[in-house]
C-alpha cells in the first residue's frame, strides 16, 4: 500500500526517481529558487518588488513571478495580501523552507571553499558556519518569529544583528574606512 501511494505521488509530481537528492532538486534545483529563498531568508525581501529590485543577481520579472508561484505551490513560501497595500503580496517562509537553512549554510561553505567568492558576500555564511548548530537554530527561531508569527524569545543581539554587523564591518574594511 505504501509503495502504491509513493507511486501516485511520483506521478503527481512528475519526478524522475525516488532518490532524495533528486526529489529535493525537483523542488529547489532550478537556477533561481534557492536565490529567492536566500533573499527572503537572509535579506528579509518579502514582496515581489523587493525581490526584483534588491536581489544581487537581477532576476528577470517573468522568471521571478514563475519561481514565486512554484515556491508557493511547493509549500516553501506562503503568499498573503499586504494589509497596507491592496495590490501587493507579502511572501513568508514556511517551516519547510526554514528547515533548508542548514543545507543552505553547507552549500555556502562549499562555495566558499571551492569557488571564487567575494568575501563581503560570504561573511554571513562564514559566521553561521563558525557559530555552529546553536547559532543556526537561533536563526531558525528568528525566522519562525518573523515568518510564522511564533512566540519564541530571541537573544539580544539577534543572530540577524550579528550577521549584519559582520557584513557591515567587512564592507567598511573593503572600502578602506
Amino acid at each position: 500500500m505504501q509503495y502504491a501511494i509513493g507511486c501516485l505521488i511520483f506521478v503527481a509530481m512528475k519526478v524522475r526517481s525516488g532518490c532524495p537528492i533528486n526529489l529535493a532538486t525537483e523542488v529547489i534545483g532550478d537556477a533561481w529558487s534557492l536565490v529567492i529563498l536566500r533573499d527572503v531568508m537572509f535579506g528579509d525581501l518579502r514582496t515581489y518588488r523587493d525581490l526584483q529590485t534588491n536581489s544581487l543577481e537581477g532576476i528577470a520579472t517573468n522568471i521571478l513571478a514563475s519561481r514565486l508561484k512554484k515556491l508557493v505551490s511547493d509549500g516553501l513560501l506562503t503568499m498573503a495580501n499586504d494589509p497596507r497595500h491592496k495590490q501587493r503580496s507579502i511572501y513568508s517562509l514556511t517551516e519547510k523552507a526554514i528547515a533548508l537553512l542548514p543545507a543552505m549554510i553547507a552549500l555556502g561553505a562549499w562555495g566558499r571553499k571551492f569557488l571564487p567568492i567575494e568575501p563581503v558576500y560570504a561573511v554571513r555564511n562564514q559566521v553561521l558556519e563558525e557559530g555552529g548548530q546553536e547559532m543556526q537554530e537561533a536563526l531558525m527561531d528568528e525566522l519562525r518569529v518573523r515568518h510564522l508569527s511564533a512566540s519564541i524569545p530571541l537573544p539580544n543581539p539577534t543572530v540577524t544583528d550579528q550577521l549584519q554587523a559582520a557584513f557591515d564591518h567587512l564592507s567598511r574594511r573593503t572600502k578602506g574606512e
